[in-house]
């Protein structure tokens, strides 16, 4: 089989509460030289991480209010607990992984946001070092990346999960990047019974938003994954984690989830 490469983006309280058949399933495909690179979020830890040292979470448009307080806590849980949480995971099912964060050998540059002054120490990805990720992957390890950035001048940024998985697969070449949700995919009721969508276009996914079919905790999900849709990614895919050998049928069979392409 010919080496190929995908980018997985997963949120943390998701992956662990992914079962051992999909950790099994990305040693399978890392064993037939399929490289994949995962990067996660942890929004719900964070919270909770918070909640305990009294520290208020709020939110702009999506986006948490980031203050240094807030941000130790940030790379604390995301690059600290949630990070090795997924490795040792890959590691018990016999995957053979490293964690790494964004600030890591700087390997994801930011910059602040536009609406930085609403929402503090939150970044864009302005650039990707991607021969890191290239070397972490030619040791034979799977590269798993906590998106946490960092400027020249060392401060560091939160950074959307959904924006830097969308940017590291644009800097990797990566085509076609895996968004892993607790969902089949996005749906709509055909003859009365719910069916899932092969693919959508930005276009329908707007129409369906506006015409309530998308509704509730699906809209968050769907956005975030368009705005995986970064550079050189050319689609999405939304999978639910928790399907029978979910990545490998999405990485060689691809009859699975909701594609997502710009229209």
């Amino acid at each position: 089989m010919s080496t190929q490469r995908f980018v997985m983006k997963c949120g943390g309280s998701t992956l662990a509460a992914l079962p051992d058949a999909f950790f099994q399933d990305l040693r399978e495909l890392q064993e037939r030289g399929v490289q994949p690179v995962i990067v996660h979020g942890g929004g719900p830890a964070i919270n909770e991480t918070l909640g305990k040292l009294g520290i208020e979470s709020r939110f702009v448009n999506g986006l948490r209010v980031t203050d240094e307080a807030t941000l130790d806590v940030v790379e604390m849980v995301l690059a600290g607990r949630i990070n090795k949480e997924i490795v040792r995971k890959l590691a018990k099912n016999g995957a053979r992984a490293i964690g790494l964060s964004g600030t890591d050998g700087n390997m994801i540059d930011a910059k602040p946001v536009a609406n930085s002054d609403e929402v503090g120490l939150v970044g864009d990805v302005s650039g990707v070092k991607a021969e890191i990720i290239e070397g972490v992957i030619s040791m034979g390890y799977i590269p798993v990346v906590a998106p946490i950035g960092i400027d020249g001048a060392s401060q560091r940024y939160n950074i959307n999960a959904d924006t830097a998985a969308g940017a590291v697969a644009s800097h990797l070449g990566v085509d076609t990047m895996i968004v892993v949700t607790d969902v089949p995919g996005i749906m709509r009721t055909v003859n009365g019974e719910k069916a899932v969508l092969p693919t959508v276009t930005f276009a329908d996914i707007e129409e369906m938003i506006a015409s309530g079919e998308i509704y509730g905790g699906m809209i968050p999900k769907v956005r975030a994954a368009m705005s995986c849709l970064h550079g050189n990614v050319k689609e999405v895919l939304i999978v639910d984690g928790a399907a029978e050998r979910v990545l490998s049928r999405a990485v060689t069979e691809g009859q699975i989830g909701t594609r997502i392409t710009r229209g």
